[in-house]
C-alpha cells in the first residue's frame, strides 16, 4: 500500500495491455509512474496513461521533466520508485538492457535503477527464438532481472508460437512479490483449502460450501513473501501461479494421505480446508433410485474421516509450525482454545460463520486468533487477503 511501481512500456502491439497492468497495480493500492518509448507512443498515447492516473509519465530523453522540481528524469524513478516493471519489453529493449545501453529515456532509467527490475517480453515467435534474443534473455537473468516468460499461442502477425505477453496476473504477481518482504524465503509451506466431497452413490456427495478463498489468500501471501508453497486443494475453481505446486484431491482420505506424505518435508502448514468430519457409507457404485425407497424416507449411515489437523500436530517435529482454522457457530473462543491444545497447534484462527461477512462464500472474515503462548486477539472484519497477511505476521513474530 502506497508503494510506487515504475512501468516501462515499449513498442509492441501488446502495449495496450500495459493499461490493464496499470489498473491492477492501482487496485493493489500502488502508485504508478510510466515511461513510454517512442515506438510505444505510436501504439498508445502518453495521454492515455496520464488520464488513467499514472504520474509522472516520461517519453523522450530530452522532453521537459513532467515535474518542474525533477531535474533529472532519467534518475527520478530510481530515487522514488520501489520496483521497475518493463511490460511489454520488445526484442530491441531486451538487447539494450542486456548490454547496459542508455540511449533513450527508458534504458537510461533502467540502468540507473537500483531496485528490483522485472521484464516481461512480447514479440514475434521467430524473434523470441533468435539466438541473439535467447542470449540477451540469459544475460538479463545473470544481471539479476526478474524475468516473466512470454506465453504461447496465436500472435497478432498471424504466427503461432512463444512470444505473447504473459497474462497480466503473472506479471502482477511478480511485481507484488518484488514489493513484499521476503521473510518466508527458504521455507516450505503446506496449505490445504476448499471442501472435500464424500460420495454416497455414483452421482451424489456430502460436502459444504467452502470456496477455498481463505486458503488461497494464505497460499498467495506466503508465496509473495518468498515461501515455497504446496497447495492440497479440494474441488474448487481456483488457479495459482505456476511456481506454486498444487495437489488436487476430492475426499478427506485423499487429502489426509497427501498431507501425511508432504508434512515431513515442510517447515509450516496452514490447514484451512473445510474437511468433512464424517463420510457416508456408500449405497454402492450405482445411482440410488428414488423407487428403491418406495416413496419412504432413507437413512444414510456415516463413519468418521481421519482428523488431518490432529494427525499433523501429533507428527510435528521441532521447528515445524502448524496453523489451524476453526469455523464455528457458537462458543468460538472456547472451541478455538480447545482445538489449539488438543491438536498441538502453534496458532489457530477461528471465525463465527453465523455472522454476516465471515465465513463461506464472502471475501471477508472476522477472526479470533490464539497461539500456543496464550496470546489471544480479536480482529475486526477484514478482507481475507489482509487476514492472511496478518496471520503470517503473527506466526513469524510469535
Amino acid at each position: 500500500m502506497g508503494k510506487r511501481v515504475h512501468l516501462g512500456v515499449t513498442g509492441s502491439i501488446a502495449a495496450y495491455k500495459a493499461l490493464d497492468l496499470l489498473r491492477l497495480l492501482q487496485e493493489a493500492d500502488c502508485r504508478v509512474s510510466a515511461t513510454l518509448t517512442e515506438s510505444c507512443a505510436r501504439f498508445v498515447a502518453p495521454l492515455t496513461f496520464e488520464a488513467l492516473g499514472a504520474a509522472p509519465v516520461y517519453t523522450s530523453m530530452f522532453d521537459e521533466a513532467p515535474d518542474a522540481d525533477t531535474a533529472f528524469g532519467h534518475l527520478e524513478p530510481g530515487q522514488e520508485a520501489d520496483v521497475m516493471a518493463i511490460a511489454p519489453a520488445s526484442a530491441n529493449t531486451l538487447a539494450r538492457l542486456a548490454y547496459g545501453l542508455a540511449d533513450d529515456m527508458l534504458s537510461c532509467q533502467a540502468l540507473a535503477f537500483p531496485g528490483p527490475k522485472i521484464v516481461a517480453p512480447a514479440m514475434n515467435p521467430r524473434m523470441w527464438e533468435a539466438p541473439a534474443t535467447r542470449r540477451n534473455w540469459d544475460m538479463l537473468g545473470e544481471l539479476g532481472y526478474i524475468r516473466v516468460l512470454p506465453g504461447t499461442g496465436f500472435v497478432a502477425c498471424g504466427d503461432t508460437g512463444t512470444g505473447r505477453l504473459a497474462p497480466m496476473e503473472e506479471i502482477l504477481t511478480a511485481v507484488l512479490k518484488a514489493l513484499s518482504p521476503q521473510d518466508l524465503a527458504g521455507r516450505k509451506v503446506l496449505i490445504t483449502l476448499g471442501p472435500t466431497r464424500e460420495s454416497w452413490d455414483a452421482v451424489r456427495f456430502w460436502s459444504n460450501p467452502s470456496s477455498g478463498t481463505m486458503g488461497a489468500c494464505m497460499a498467495m501471501a506466503a508465496h509473495l513473501r518468498g515461501a515455497e508453497v504446496t497447495v492440497v486443494a479440494g474441488p474448487t475453481n481456483l488457479t495459482f501461479p505456476g511456481d506454486i505446486s498444487v495437489v488436487s484431491v476430492t475426499t478427506a482420505r485423499q487429502m489426509f494421505e497427501a498431507c501425511a506424505d508432504l508434512w515431513p518435508g515442510m517447515d509450516a502448514a496452514c490447514l484451512t480446508a473445510a474437511v468433512a468430519d464424517y463420510r457416508p457409507v456408500p449405497f454402492g457404485d450405482t445411482k440410488f433410485k428414488k423407487t428403491s425407497s418406495a416413496g419412504a424416507g432413507i437413512t444414510v449411515e456415516f463413519e468418521p474421516n481421519p482428523d488431518i489437523l490432529k494427525s499433523l500436530g501429533q507428527a510435528k517435529k521441532d521447528g515445524q509450525k502448524l496453523i489451524g482454522f476453526a469455523a464455528e457457530t457458537d462458543n468460538v473462543k472456547e472451541e478455538a482454545a480447545r482445538k489449539l491444545a488438543a491438536k498441538n497447534l502453534d496458532l489457530i484462527a477461528a471465525n463465527d460463520i453465523s455472522r454476516p461477512g465471515s465465513g463461506f462464500g464472502v471475501p471477508t472474515n472476522q477472526m479470533t486468533v490464539l497461539d500456543e503462548s496464550g496470546r489471544m486477539e480479536t480482529w475486526p472484519q477484514l478482507p481475507k487477503t489482509e487476514v492472511a497477511w496478518r496471520l503470517w505476521d503473527h506466526l513469524l513474530l510469535g
